[in-house]
């Protein structure tokens, strides 16, 4: 198949499209990068009508860390939803029959869920400290059902965990909240800082997804190139706290500081695990990476791009 992957060159993108090349599909990674802008009309239009592709899965978004998204809330909702609309309308006007794949952040359901089921996304507001975010994520559910009801475009949206793994940002603002604190803990290390400083009290509970199982699965849901009418999750049921993730990464790092706790930091939502009984029914038994696995190799990763 012909695979379109905005944001292809970013952290879930590349991982998208290397799976994807792996499993002998014909990739097409666009980002501003090779002059794919998502928030130029005309530019996506053209470019989406010369690919032609079967499917394009929608990496593409503009987001950071907690504090990074509260930041400069204005301008990711503006980002995020200039480019949600501008794909929809190119394809409906270039090329009508892909299938769109969206990943959306768990962040946007409700701010007080604990156990989150997809029935329940639109059960309540989202938590105030991702605000811009995940109300933008919804959103872009939003727009794939209308944009089926009036004109029969195709989409499949999974609710995604907190990811982490190599390929992301090496700024610890703008990369996802597990990678940035073995960014800072490699850094705090190498200085021989004798404390490491966690943001926020540790207790908030999240469910946390290596980078390229979420390749993993959505190379399957291309195969099976089925619009989804409700997002599923790509879940695993179980989280650890901040608070567990850092003791983790201090063991595998080897880093020889206290662990103490900012709390003039937020926390955001106190917990955010989602449950697979759907996931189970659609993808069987997919096997995720062990967690201590993922860090470990992420380590490594940002060993070698930190000191390169």
């Amino acid at each position: 198949m012909r695979i379109a992957v905005t944001g292809g060159f970013g952290f879930v993108g590349s991982s998208v499209v290397s799976e994807l090349a792996d499993k002998g599909h014909k990739t097409f990674p666009l980002s501003r990068r090779n002059g794919f802008d998502l928030t130029e009309p005309e530019t996506v239009r053209k470019k989406i009508g010369e690919i032609v592709p079967d499917v394009i899965v929608n990496c593409a978004a503009h987001g950071g860390s907690l504090h990074y998204v509260s930041e400069f809330a204005a301008d990711v909702v503006n980002d995020n939803l200039r480019m949600t609309l501008t794909l929809y309308k190119a394809v409906c006007g270039a090329c009508p029959s892909p299938l769109i794949i969206n990943p959306l952040s768990n962040c946007s359901y409700p701010g007080e869920s604990g156990i989150q089921r997809e029935e329940e996304w639109w059960n309540g507001p989202v938590h105030p400290s991702v605000w811009s975010y995940g109300n933008i994520k919804r959103m872009l559910g939003v727009v794939s059902d209308c944009y089926r009801m009036q004109y029969g475009i195709r989409s499949m949206n999974f609710l995604i965990p907190n990811a982490y793994g190599p390929g992301d940002s090496k700024d610890p603002n703008r990369t996802h909240a597990l990678n940035g604190m073995i960014i800072r803990m490699l850094q705090a290390k190498k200085k021989g800082d004798t404390q490491f400083v966690i943001w926020g009290t540790g207790k908030p509970v999240r469910e946390w997804i290596f980078v390229r199982d979420i390749a993993r699965v959505f190379a399957i849901a291309v195969d099976e190139k089925q619009e989804r009418t409700l997002p599923v999750n790509i879940a695993q049921a179980s989280g650890s706290s901040i608070g567990e993730i850092a003791v983790i990464i201090k063991r595998l790092t080897g880093y020889e500081g206290d662990l103490v706790y900012d709390t003039s930091y937020q926390d955001g939502a106190p917990e955010k695990v989602l449950d697979d009984s759907r996931f189970r029914e659609l993808f069987g038994d997919f096997r995720f990476t062990p967690l201590e696995d993922g860090i470990r190799e992420t380590i490594s990763y940002y060993r070698g791009v930190l000191e390169g």
